[in-house]
């Protein structure tokens, strides 16, 4: 009877005991591994040249149509499509016939004009002397005078219809209004043009120089852009000249006084020879794109086809410089969903989260909030640690740092961003040795690990593995071991029973 009753409470208090030395067995492990080394960089501050680059888009600084002004057949085309031709080189000929005849007729309209006008300013001229002699009544005199101005005016009227003849005779022949590129042909030769129709357009003209580069700014950068020069954080022109101007002033004098040059940047990845000035700021802010209009101007002297009305480049604004600008390269910051972080390691050499307000800029971030000149942050692995966590550091020279990418490290490191945010936010209520207890540890860092538990697990007499395991092998593993267990008790329990029996 009694050695019934003592059986499950000598289970109990053994599996306890089994499971509280491998649990310490376990935090002492843990505790015992060695902090991971990281690479740490010294944030600098420096001046930086603002030199984003924006998409942008090429354009003749003129570029007009060319349109029939009279109609008529198209008998020639007097221009390769495509070359550069002067201002003044004929480019159409339309059908002359009928605007000659039409010249010659007001020719000859002006011709009778003039003759009628001699005749009643002779006629005039008598009536004026007989009218002396009062032979003639005050009627018949100013009869003839308003005969006479008549004809003279009718003569200024047959002068006009002469000119105008002249004019559209010269129509006929089509010439460029401007030197630049003339271009396709709109309508073949033989067609019947029309100056108020669609078949009045004959071609295209642009002027190659100079040329227009038309970009756009994204207003938030144009807003930095312009409280910079109001600070006086943004530095516009030369080292000596360093203007400082605030927004207002700057769109005003942009052009004159404090010039903002563009460099171009070619498909190919060669630049234009030749940089642009910022010559245009649009007045108003583009709503449907949140950004504002800009124009550079860039010299073309040789007409040059490098650059081309319609192509696509890019443009790096050269004349603007950040002062005292923080930097940091893009392998220390990590994009999450609650925005751009960094790790920054404190004194105790301890990885502390940071969030940071930047911008990117080539393979380097400006930070405009969050961190300052002097403070260490690691650079690359932000994936493999987490912050709380003590780390060895290696310092390394930003100067020579190659950015890292984030994508590889985290492929390498086996954890997503999803996971290392939920970490981050677990990390400020939590103790770092609590983690690997409270959640599954990512792989990478389960790799590590059963190389320390193993051997606990072993000297534990293989009750302790039950807490990575599966509930039935725990089971079947720790039942028949206990029950062993209580053999032994059982061997020493009779002696109180026996005592009893004699009693």
């Amino acid at each position: 009877m009694n050695k019934k009753l003592f059986t499950p409470a000598v289970l109990a208090a053994v599996f306890v005991s089994v499971a509280f030395f491998c649990g310490c067995k376990k935090a002492e492990n843990t505790a015992s591994m060695p902090a991971p080394v990281v690479n740490a960089i010294t944030v600098v501050q420096k001046d930086l040249p603002w030199d984003i680059e924006y998409p942008a888009q090429v354009a003749g600084s003129l570029e007009i149509q060319i349109r029939a002004q009279v109609g008529g057949i198209l008998q020639a085309r007097l221009y390769n499509e495509g070359e550069y031709v002067t201002a003044g080189t004929q480019l159409f000929q339309i059908d002359d016939k009928e605007y000659k005849v039409a010249l010659e007729k007001a020719q000859g309209t002006l011709a009778q004009a003039k003759a009628e006008e001699r005749r009643t300013q002779r006629t005039y001229a008598r009536m004026k002397r007989l009218r002396a002699d009062n032979a003639v009544s005050q009627q018949d005199y100013d009869n003839a005078l308003s005969a006479y101005e008549t004809a003279q005016a009718n003569v200024k009227v047959a002068q006009a219809g002469v000119g105008e003849a002249e004019i559209n005779l010269g129509y006929t022949k089509v010439t460029a209004p401007i030197s630049g590129i003339a271009g396709k042909e709109a309508q073949s030769v033989g067609s019947l043009i029309s100056p108020t129709g669609e078949s009045g357009l004959l071609t295209n003209m642009v002027q190659i120089n100079p040329l227009y580069v038309n970009f756009s700014m994204p207003s938030r950068q144009f807003e930095k852009l312009s409280a910079g020069f109001i600070s006086g954080q943004i530095a516009i022109g030369t080292e000596d000249q360093q203007d400082k101007l605030n927004a207002a002033q700057y769109r005003k004098t942009a052009a004159a006084d404090a010039p903002i040059y563009v460099e171009v940047l070619l498909n190919n990845g060669k630049v234009y020879p030749e940089k642009g000035k910022i010559v245009f700021f649009d007045s108003t802010e583009n709503t449907q794109t949140s950004s504002l209009a800009m124009k550079a101007e860039v010299a073309n002297p040789n007409n040059s086809r490098a650059l081309m009305p319609g192509q696509f480049v890019r443009v790096k604004l050269v004349g603007a410089t950040y002062k005292n600008a923080i930097l940091i390269p893009s392998s220390a910051v990590l994009n999450t969903a609650q925005g751009m972080m960094t790790y920054v390691i404190d004194a105790n050499n301890t990885v502390v989260a940071r969030p940071i307000q930047a911008q990117l800029q080539e393979d380097m971030y400006i930070v405009t909030d969050g961190l300052k000149a002097g403070e260490r942050i690691m650079n690359g692995g932000l994936v493999k640690v987490r912050p709380g966590q003590q780390v060895q550091v290696q310092m390394q020279n930003f100067d020579t740092q190659a950015p890292a990418e984030q994508e590889a490290a985290l492929a390498q490191d086996g954890r997503s961003t999803a996971v290392l945010e939920e970490e981050i936010e677990a990390s400020e209520a939590s103790d770092t040795q609590a983690l690997p207890q409270e959640q599954p540890a990512p792989a990478a860092e389960n790799a590590a690990q059963p190389k320390v538990a193993q051997p606990a697990a072993q000297t534990a007499e293989q009750p302790a593995p039950a807490a990575a395991e599966t509930a039935q092998p725990a089971a079947n593993d720790t039942v028949p071991q206990p029950a062993a267990s209580s053999e032994a008790a059982s061997q020493t329990a009779p002696q109180p029973a026996e005592s009893s029996d004699g009693k």
